[in-house]
């Protein structure tokens, strides 16, 4: 009976050691009991808000295509690039243009010694600076107000003063620079051409003569042509931007992915559209992306 007693008590150790070192399978039957939890998933399709707010985002990113192609067409559309330009000069420091060209006659040789006098109206006082060309026709204005002015080229010759006049628009400074810079080249008229113009004291011959090309340039003044360069390459990256986004609204429509959605709308935030409409249209469906929840499948 002793002996029985201490296999019993041997085969337990055992038992208790090898549960313990999972060297054996318990020999004690398991329990189970429910907590009546359930599985769930998100659903992988985009809900019906989501598809909506997906394909109000393609309307926005639409809206800047169009404004990209605007801008892509300097001659035409709600805003050219003399507009762009000049609403820059409006918020652009002072004394930040350079102004710099030259000045040739109607054969396109440089004119020495003309007058290049630039004038401007600033606080209903018409301020001015002028100097002469080089050799070569060479002029450069430093520290100008950017904005509008009037360009007066002043070129004596045979007795007379013959003054060409333009209206020109000074580039404000872009992105980091400091300062602006506009460059133009004038060609004069011939002096037959200056002969053909009314003294405007009504005499048959006068000493200055004067051709004013303003008042045809009160829509298009002349303005350097790296600043229209810069307006189209203005206009490229809305149409990049446009197209993006579109893309990624399409992507996530298809994917299921708010994410992607998120990305589209923030993206046609910044391609602008006609008056900013874009930026408030792009701002709506951001905030709308946060209230797209999906249903959740249960797992039986």
């Amino acid at each position: 009976m002793v002996m029985v007693a201490e296999s019993e008590d041997e085969a337990q150790e055992a038992d208790y050691i090898d549960e313990m070192t999972s060297q054996n399978k318990s020999n004690q039957s398991m329990m189970f009991a429910s907590s009546q939890a359930k599985l769930t998933i998100e659903q992988k399709n985009m809900p019906p808000i989501g598809t909506a707010t997906g394909i109000f985002v393609v309307i926005i990113a639409l809206l800047g295509l169009i404004n990209g192609l605007d801008y892509t067409s300097p001659q035409s559309g709600l805003v050219r690039p003399d507009e762009f330009v000049y609403s820059m000069a409006q918020n652009a420091p002072d004394e930040s243009a350079n102004f710099q060209g030259h000045v040739y006659d109607h054969e396109g040789n440089g004119l020495n010694n003309s007058t290049v006098y630039v004038s401007w109206l600033e606080n209903n006082v018409w301020n001015s600076s002028e100097l002469n060309t080089d050799s070569e026709g060479y002029f450069e204005f430093e520290n100008l107000d950017p904005g509008m002015v009037r360009v007066d080229i002043i070129v004596s010759r045979d007795g007379h003063r013959d003054v060409f006049s333009n209206r020109v628009l000074l580039s404000p400074p872009a992105l980091f620079e400091p300062i602006g810079f506009t460059m133009i080249d004038f060609n004069v008229p011939s002096q037959g051409d200056f002969a053909s113009q009314e003294c405007s004291n009504g005499a048959e011959d006068c000493e200055i003569r004067e051709i004013d090309r303003t008042p045809e340039q009160m829509d298009h003044p002349l303005m350097d042509p790296g600043a229209a360069t810069l307006y189209t390459t203005v206009g490229i990256a809305f149409i990049s931007l446009a197209l993006t986004s579109m893309g990624f609204a399409i992507w996530a429509m298809k994917s299921g992915s708010i994410a992607l959605l998120r990305t589209s709308a923030v993206l046609s935030f910044f391609t602008m559209g006609h008056y900013y409409s874009a930026c408030l249209f792009g701002l709506v469906a951001f905030a709308l992306t946060y209230s797209i929840k999906k249903p959740k499948v249960i797992l039986e």
